[in-house]
């Protein structure tokens, strides 16, 4: 049989299911998620070799209105992460939510005018809706904004039409070796996803505690056979996002460690020894030179 391999970028607006939706075509989990909008920051290159198909799927940020509040170094670097994502790519699967269509939906749609890339509407968490009868009509609605190569109504969360999607994605794959070896699932360091494995539990933690200007820095990742030493670095923007990371007697950073350690653990399949330290960075956030430090870099 002839191999066929080709790159997916998965689009939408922030917090419409993109990386919950890769997490299950993986069957593992690559990125992380939270019921906070723009919890996926980075590019993450998710890999699934099936027989002679190798997709390469890519989670990136969600694509939202540069609001004033949110016109910082970080955002622009999100929007900039997402678009960029879209060049060059095989197909696109755009997320949308149940019936609901937003103003940043059209901006994403918007940005995909000029991509000539097979699009397919994923129309996610239809688990969710009520009224089942509804869907149809808005199926047929949506589906008008722009000839896509399918619509298609799932849910992420539980796997629903799921791999109905995948079988209209591997139409659009090209013909074209394997880039990566087959067992193989993220092009993403273990370094990486430690980092951003704490950062998920932070954001879960705090809901809408603590604003966006957190971060994660690993400085010691040392694995010694049966153990893995990590030791990660939380950065914030003022001394009482600090005060609410640490929590009453250190509580909350605890839960936090613990919380992190359990899914390290699994993701390494080793025991983990992890220490977190909180530390005031001020203005990180909007100053490109320090995003580009803390890995947040296009290249």
């Amino acid at each position: 049989m002839t191999q066929t391999c080709g790159f997916v970028a998965i689009v939408g607006r922030p917090n419409v299911g993109k990386s919950t939706l890769m997490n299950r075509i993986l069957g593992q989990k690559i990125s992380i998620t939270s019921r906070r909008p723009q919890t996926t920051r980075h590019q993450v290159m998710g890999i699934k070799t099936e027989d002679e198909a190798q997709f390469i799927y890519v989670d990136t940020p969600g694509i939202h209105i540069m609001a004033k509040d949110r016109n910082k170094a970080i955002n622009r670097f999100m929007n900039q992460a997402a678009v960029q994502a879209l060049r060059d790519v095989d197909c696109v699967v755009f997320i949308i939510d149940r019936t609901r269509w937003s103003e940043e939906d059209q901006i994403v749609l918007d940005r995909l005018a000029h991509v000539t890339a097979p699009v397919i509407l994923a129309v996610n968490k239809v688990d969710r809706l009520n009224d089942k009868a509804s869907l149809l009509p808005w199926l047929s609605d949506v589906g008008a904004r722009r000839d896509f190569a399918a619509v298609v109504p799932i849910s992420a969360k539980h796997g629903s039409n799921v791999p109905e999607l995948e079988v209209e994605i591997a139409k659009h794959l090209p013909e074209g070796i394997h880039h990566f070896p087959e067992d193989q699932v993220t092009d993403r360091s273990q370094r990486f996803l430690a980092a951003e494995l704490v950062r998920e539990k932070v954001m879960r933690q705090l809901g809408d505690e603590l604003p966006y200007q957190m971060t994660v820095e690993i400085e010691e990742y040392r694995d010694e056979g049966r153990v893995v030493h990590i030791s990660a670095l939380i950065l914030v923007e003022r001394q009482g996002q600090k005060k609410i990371l640490i929590g009453d007697n250190g509580d909350r950073i605890k839960n936090i460690g613990r919380e992190a350690r359990l899914d390290m653990e699994r993701a390494l399949d080793s025991k983990v020894m992890l220490n977190l330290w909180v530390k005031v960075k001020r203005g990180w956030s909007d100053d490109e030179r320090a995003l580009k430090s803390l890995g947040y870099d296009l290249d």
